[in-house]
């Protein structure tokens, strides 16, 4: 049996936990707002450490994140980057450095359809805490944003995680900061000894261990029309990305949050959503992001050649198609 509280509808995290009767009282659960969205725990607690211990670990995690990484706060290392003059050289703290080396790894290696400093044109489109209103961006600011766009523009050595700053770069780590804080809480409740549990911000989840009673955690992803998959996170995580949140929309036009950097336009092609499984979220949620971007063909084909285990859900004229990679596990009982 799947665990009753965790079901996954492409893309989001859907319900509260709900004990269920059978559940040891050491399989516990908290929860609790950050960034913008909410985060979800359930674990077993054999010791039966104190819950303000183990929320106390969990909110110091996410709260390194945001100091670090959340463009939304003003006094943040990378907003307080964001607005450094040309020329510039920063150390990073040592969480936003690995952030920034996946970041560059899958930049490089999808051609830019991930890209770090995408800020400016995610505002132009409407969206981020820069965002402009308004309807659609006049030709002239989406040229200037697409002028300070461009990932290879970045001078950062991976090695001592030190960064310059060019000149009017703006960088966005959304695509990726959230799956990297749910891999930063899993670590935080590791070093209080918690090995069993699950844990999601956001709809992005990560499963350690496993249930009581030696099961592993599971979750439902949409897929198959007609049924949802039913997939174990023994050591893995899942991040799903897609056009069904975040959206704007002027004189008829739609448009979604994800943009692709290598043109500045919103992404526009059929793809509703991409669901990825890897043993780490930060990786998941960042891939989730290039195959959004790269597309149904384009997409499946990277994944494939990066052995990505990926669910990629399209619009139909009747009903949405799923397609997998190799890698995604087979349904239970294939």
């Amino acid at each position: 049996m799947g665990i009753s509280f965790s079901t996954w509808r492409a893309g989001g995290y859907a319900n509260a936990a709900v004990p269920r009767p059978a559940d040891p009282a050491t399989l516990q659960q908290l929860g609790g707002q950050t960034m913008g969205t909410t985060w979800s725990l359930r674990f077993d607690n054999p010791r039966m450490l104190p819950l303000a211990q183990v929320r106390a670990a969990v909110e110091s995690a996410l709260g390194r994140v945001i100091a670090q990484m959340s463009h939304w706060e003003p006094d943040s290392d990378i907003s307080r980057f964001n607005r450094a003059p040309a020329g510039s050289l920063h150390v990073l703290p040592a969480e936003f450095a690995e952030v920034m080396r996946c970041a560059a790894r899958w930049a490089a290696a999808s051609g830019g359809a991930i890209d770090p400093t995408v800020g400016p044109l995610v505002a132009c489109w409407g969206f981020g805490p820069e965002a402009r209103e308004g309807g659609l961006p006049a030709a002239k600011a989406l040229a200037d944003a697409r002028a300070r766009v461009g990932w290879s523009r970045l001078a950062f050595d991976s090695i001592d995680g030190s960064l310059l700053q060019p000149g009017g770069v703006a960088l966005d780590l959304s695509g990726i900061a959230k799956g990297f804080a749910v891999d930063h809480g899993v670590e935080a409740l590791r070093a209080l000894g918690l090995v069993d549990l699950l844990f999601e911000v956001g709809g992005e989840l990560r499963g350690t261990g496993q249930r009581p009673g030696g099961q592993p955690w599971q979750v439902l992803v949409d897929g198959d029309p007609t049924k949802s998959r039913r997939v174990a996170l023994a050591d893995m995580a899942i991040a799903t990305s897609g056009d069904r949140w975040h959206r704007r929309s002027h004189e008829g036009r739609h448009w979604s949050h994800t943009i692709d950097p290598r043109t500045g336009e919103p992404v526009a092609h059929a793809l509703a959503s991409v669901t990825v499984l890897h043993a780490e979220c930060m990786q998941a949620d960042a891939l989730a992001t290039v195959l959004t971007v790269l597309g149904p063909d384009e997409g499946f084909d990277f994944a494939q050649q990066h052995d990505v285990a990926a669910l990629f859900v399209s619009h139909g004229d009747a009903s949405p198609a799923a397609k997998a990679t190799r890698a995604w596990p087979a349904p239970a009982g294939a």
